[in-house]
């Protein structure tokens, strides 16, 4: 398994909704709490943290820092600044998959409506029953505990599979949907897990799971009160016979970050394929180059992961064997980097279609007539530029700082401020992509800079990686894309403030 922090297991963020179909909502005035909100923003956004002593004892945090507690007479708050013994939880899964929470120290459940919230009940009533809906992006990559795998849709596409070390390609990535309070698992292709294993083509009750915590991890509960599980040697992922949550039906969320593949100049792609005329046979095994390769697939070989530095963002580029590029020698560039250092960190320009890498020597990447890739250039001409296409989100899920990418249901216009998303096709077009929703139609941007969703003909749109797990998107206006005070989604920026960063 790739090391050099690849792999990063999400915070587990979500919101509690409770029977009046309103969400618990820590406010920043007085750091009290209510359950007034109808939708999933900011305020209303909790991170479970698991007591490192008792893995059956939950704290909860709102957005602001401070931990929810209970006092012996029921009193609820959310001021204190670090985990306390009133702070101490215990969730009671129900069998339709909602939560009761218990205060551990006096046993009472934590329920209520809008500013009337308690944790006094003795027993567990509708009151005191609250929906999870995840707060996360919902496109990750699946682990197995048990296995030590990753899901993916398998080569005869038939089932989603536990047996992969990395989550390599387009076939590692997992699509959470939030369907009638339940979550599907949404395979590469757009179809969606059944409990039996098949991959259907639309939700249904058998595609509906709930979902419960044990120890920090993610277990997935079927209609029939079963969970999700690897099966056989390949790992088939469909429901067990277990009524309980064991290791075998535990699961980590990863964050999935983009896989790229490099078209150069010369027409090939840039991959960690050997070729005898490169390097000496001695030198193989210890001194794999980065060239332009001969191969006009988009395979294991030629994809890599790019992982962008929150701080300075420069990119590093991972293969799949875990080593990732370096600037050596003479302006060579190499896949032999193990850590990140400053020669095995890159810019990235971007030009409309085509991108150029800058190394660390101030030089720009071109490719040779031999095919090599060298920093070794002043400037950027047709051999420092490539195309860089984004392979691992074939399905799209946008959401910003206010919320959730979705069709307005009323008219054409998008909206940006949602507490539900609609997935969307992306179709990779020569540097630019082309955005298709529901009916088969594109996105556009019309006369006023507000993007449409109706479009009979395609349109581009131009991808920037600009932030770690944040795209930035560009119209044919040559605007960015930006979700407005009312949520409506235009292009309308000409610079990169937070609006216009997209979780993708």
């Amino acid at each position: 398994m790739p090391t050099n922090g690849i792999h990063q297991v999400l915070k587990i963020q979500f919101g509690l909704i409770n029977c009046e179909n309103r969400y618990l909502t820590a406010e920043s005035f007085g750091y009290k709490v209510n359950a007034s909100a109808p939708s999933l923003k900011r305020k209303q956004i909790w991170t479970l943290e698991q007591d490192e002593a008792d893995s059956s004892v939950v704290f909860l945090r709102s957005h602001l820092g401070r931990y929810l507690a209970a006092d012996k007479d029921g009193k609820v708050s959310c001021e204190a600044e670090k985990p306390g013994r009133d702070g101490r939880f215990a969730i009671v899964t129900q069998s339709d998959g909602r939560w009761a929470l218990q205060s551990q120290p006096y046993k009472r459940f934590f329920g209520g409506s809008e500013d009337r919230l308690s944790c006094f009940a003795q027993a567990v009533t509708e009151a005191e029953l609250w929906t999870v809906h995840l707060a996360i992006h919902p496109q990750a990559n699946l682990l197995s505990i048990s296995r030590r795998r990753y899901a993916h849709l398998s080569a005869l596409e038939d089932e989603i599979s536990i047996d992969s070390n990395i989550p390599w390609g387009v076939d590692a990535l997992i699509t959470l949907t939030f369907q009638n309070q339940r979550y599907c698992l949404r395979a590469c292709d757009n179809r969606y897990l059944q409990n039996d294993g098949a991959l259907v083509p639309e939700p249904g009750p058998r595609t509906g799971y709930t979902l419960e915590f044990k120890a920090g991890k993610l277990a997935f509960k079927d209609c029939d009160g079963k969970y999700l599980a690897p099966m056989g040697p390949t790992g088939t992922l469909k429901a067990g016979r277990s009524s309980k949550p064991g290791k075998d039906e535990l699961f980590d969320l990863e964050e999935s970050h983009p896989q790229v593949v490099f078209l150069a100049s010369n027409g090939r792609y840039v991959s960690i394929r050997q070729d005898e005329h490169l390097a000496k046979p001695s030198r193989v095994p210890s001194r794999s180059r980065r060239r332009a390769g001969k191969e006009d697939e988009e395979m294991t070989h030629e994809t890599f992961q790019m992982q962008i530095d929150r701080e300075t963002k420069k990119c590093v580029f991972h293969s799949n064997a875990g080593s990732s590029w370096t600037l050596v020698s003479h302006g060579g560039i190499q896949v032999t980097a193990t850590s990140v250092a400053a020669n095995s960190m890159f810019d990235i320009e971007w030009r409309g279609r085509r991108v150029s890498l800058k190394a660390s020597n101030g030089k720009y990447i071109c490719a040779k007539k031999n095919g090599q890739l060298a920093a070794v250039s002043d400037s950027v001409g047709e051999d420092e530029e490539f195309v860089l296409k984004l392979i691992n989100r074939p399905i799209l899920v946008l959401r910003g700082d206010h919320g959730f990418v979705c069709c307005h249901r009323a008219s054409n216009l998008l909206d940006a401020n949602r507490a539900t998303y609609d997935v969307f096709q992306l179709l990779f077009s020569d540097g630019a992509y082309h955005i298709r929703g529901l009916g088969g139609k594109f996105w556009y941007v019309a006369s006023s800079g507000a993007i449409c969703s109706d479009g009979e003909m395609s349109e581009d749109f131009f991808f920037e990686f600009r932030a770690r797990g944040r795209v930035a998107i560009r119209g044919k206006n040559g605007k960015y894309l930006r979700g407005d005070p009312a949520g409506t989604l235009r292009a309308d920026a000409d610079s990169l403030p937070r609006a216009t960063l997209w979780e993708y």
